[in-house]
């Protein structure tokens, strides 16, 4: 089948996009193809742009790794969906020519989740990706619990504002770093101790605020040296995870007993499906800043390029 996509002939800046119509193949056995009505934004998507050959990529090259749609067609030996379902999930990376910045895209259907009945396609478009990365963290590696206190670097970010309302859907108290500009952000997403990274230290407010204890668990979403720098504000035998790779001086790992958990998002449907539980309980919900036409993509390759913003950035590719 035929269909419009925004396609990368070479790595590059946010420019490096042309809108074309490519052929997409018919699912095989256990595959969807699935018509995308949005697709989300992140930051791997302008790091894969600028160059990725790390994952494996060879231009020409479709991007984009989070998609809200409809199934289009249903593979062979494929029981679970049928033709009209609405679907959510994030395609594959590595050596995947077949992103999200198309109408059609071809996927898995093990990867495949039904989309949170309680939110439209450009809401749901925002979470696969960066709600399954801070479900990974929050939830599965970190297990945060009730009573306990979580620092949380770039709260107002995509991945970092489901992470703060993770951590507070399952009781913890929470202490949130971001910009100026996105500390009503902070507060709106409820977070319990807002700091401003531009006026203040994060590390030596958390020990403020925790009369020199220390949190119980650290969540990166920012990177650089973060996580070494974050480690004198975690009590011992505390936790720290991170989704960037981690910097600075991580010697007091050793000698604290701290845990570092690194996370590398891998596809599944289950993670999905828990997800969609707690946004249908009104528990968490996806922070959109803006929706564009696929056609400006551009737009939000600069702002992913310039490691600010408030939420996500979605595309509108298809009409449902």
């Amino acid at each position: 089948m035929k269909a419009r996509a925004m396609v990368t002939h070479h790595f590059g800046g946010p420019n490096e996009f042309k809108l074309e119509e490519i052929d997409i193949p018919d699912p095989g056995p256990g595959q969807l193809l699935v018509r995308v009505v949005a697709s989300g934004t992140n930051p791997v998507d302008a790091k894969l742009r600028a160059d990725g050959t790390w994952a494996g990529l060879k231009p020409p090259v479709v991007l984009g790794y989070e998609v809200s749609g409809v199934v289009e067609r249903v593979g062979p030996c494929v029981t679970d969906f049928r033709t009209g379902d609405e679907v959510y999930y994030t395609p594959e990376i590595l050596g995947n020519p077949y992103g999200s910045y198309a109408e059609l895209n071809l996927v898995s259907a093990s990867i495949v989740a039904r989309k949170p009945k309680n939110l439209d396609h450009y809401a749901a478009a925002a979470v696969p990706l960066a709600g399954g990365t801070a479900w990974e963290g929050i939830m599965r590696r970190l297990q945060v619990r009730l009573g306990e206190t979580v620092l949380i670097h770039g709260g107002a970010g995509g991945v970092g504002s489901f992470a703060v309302q993770l951590a507070r859907t399952a009781g913890a108290r929470v202490i949130a770093s971001a910009s100026t500009a996105n500390q009503q952000t902070l507060k709106d997403l409820g977070v319990d101790n807002p700091i401003d990274y531009q006026k203040e230290d994060p590390m030596e407010i958390a020990l403020q605020l925790t009369d020199a204890r220390g949190v119980d668990a650290v969540f990166d979403t920012v990177g650089k040296d973060l996580v070494g720098r974050s480690l004198r504000a975690t009590r011992s035998f505390g936790r720290v995870a991170c989704i960037l790779p981690p910097g600075g001086d991580l010697t007091s790992l050793y000698g604290r007993n701290l845990t570092l958990h690194g996370i590398m998002l891998t596809r599944e449907c289950q993670r999905l499906e828990e997800l969609r539980a707690v946004i249908e309980l009104g528990k968490v919900r996806p922070l959109v800043d803006a929706v564009l036409p696929l056609e400006d993509v551009a737009k939000a390759h600069q702002r992913l390029d310039s490691g600010h913003g408030r939420g996500k950035i979605v595309l509108r590719i298809a009409k449902t």
